[in-house]
């Protein structure tokens, strides 16, 4: 509570510091005593008086501010004893009042919730998440929630892993997105399919028109993702490599791309026949394929045929890429001297 008694005792004092040395004759140490004291005590009464003028957030912590205070109108006299006041004074009237005013009617902006991040999973952690039966089962609903924003060639093995877990509502959720997946391939097959068949009325079926070649490129690009994104097993995935080989074959009976080639030896090489996907990855590299496309297979191939020096031979020309990051320790454990 403010207290005009104090304020009052405060200039008397600064009055009566001001007038000690003239009574005793200005020079002498006792003069100088009786200011030093009597402007000191001025200091503390002022400070004592102002402080309730502050507003309660602005006097805390109140000893180390009442110090400042008094300490700030003894060092400085007169201009420190009058700006300790109208500083006090500014910060109560003005100040504070701005600040109430501006931040009383503050309201919070509305959120958009559809901005957040997607997942607050790293692809990194998805497989330690979902394989830890100790993870809270929340958790791994929102780790399998994340993977629909992950490819397929990734979330397929982790939700097959998933289908063995103890937990029934993970296991659905995990068949679920599996099926998911295989059906929005599905469909497209069948729609191409229906595209083909018109295609090849209308065209003939010796040699296919811009729309059915169009349609077989397809057809053998969505059956190798079946196999691709690991969504076909067993004999499904046979009949996935055959289809995307007939497909393929289909269209480089009437036109060379380089990379349907390329298709071509993966194929033949998930059916076993190296000599063959051999053939198909050199013709693709004469065919203009980039060699950091081809020569990783290849080298696959020459490991699995036990003929390690070609497969050395076959990294050592891949190190001399540099835009290979994923296979880098591959390229260096095979290029070490």
């Amino acid at each position: 509570m403010l207290n005009s008694k104090l304020g009052l005792w405060a200039v008397l004092m600064e009055l009566g510091a001001w007038a000690g040395p003239a009574l005793l004759d200005g020079n002498s140490e006792a003069a100088l005593l009786s200011y030093l004291l009597a402007h000191a005590a001025a200091s503390v009464l002022l400070a004592l008086f102002t402080l309730p003028l502050l507003a309660p957030q602005q006097a805390k912590p109140r000893a180390p501010m009442l110090a400042l205070m008094a300490v700030c109108s003894y060092v400085v006299p007169i201009a420190g004893f009058m700006g300790v006041l109208v500083g006090t004074l500014v910060l109560r009237f003005y100040r504070s009042a701005a600040h109430v005013d501006d931040f009383s009617s503050l309201q919070l902006p509305e959120f958009d919730l559809h901005q957040r991040m997607q997942s607050g999973f790293r692809q990194t952690g998805l497989r330690a998440v979902l394989g830890n039966s100790d993870v809270p089962t929340r958790s791994r609903m929102r780790a399998m929630v994340a993977l629909q924003h992950v490819s397929g060639r990734i979330s397929s093995p982790l939700l097959r892993n998933v289908l063995n877990d103890s937990s029934e509502d993970l296991r659905l959720l995990a068949y679920g997105m599996l099926d998911s997946l295989e059906r929005n391939i599905s469909r497209a097959i069948d729609q191409e399919l229906d595209t083909l068949r018109t295609a090849q009325a209308s065209e003939g079926n010796e040699k296919l028109g811009p729309i059915g070649l169009q349609a077989a490129e397809k057809l053998s690009a969505l059956y190798w993702e079946l196999v691709y994104q690991n969504l076909a097993q067993g004999d499904m995935r046979d009949h996935a490599i055959r289809e995307s080989l007939r497909y393929c074959d289909l269209v480089l009976g009437q036109a060379n791309h380089a990379q349907h080639t390329l298709r071509r030896g993966l194929l033949l090489h998930a059916l076993g026949r190296n000599q063959e996907a051999a053939l198909s990855y050199d013709l693709a590299l004469q065919q203009g394929l980039p060699a950091t496309r081809v020569l990783p297979y290849l080298a696959e191939l020459s490991f699995e045929q036990r003929d390690f020096e070609r497969t050395r031979q076959l990294m050592q020309q891949l190190d001399e890429w540099s835009s290979l990051p994923k296979l880098r320790p591959v390229i260096d454990y095979w290029s070490a001297r």
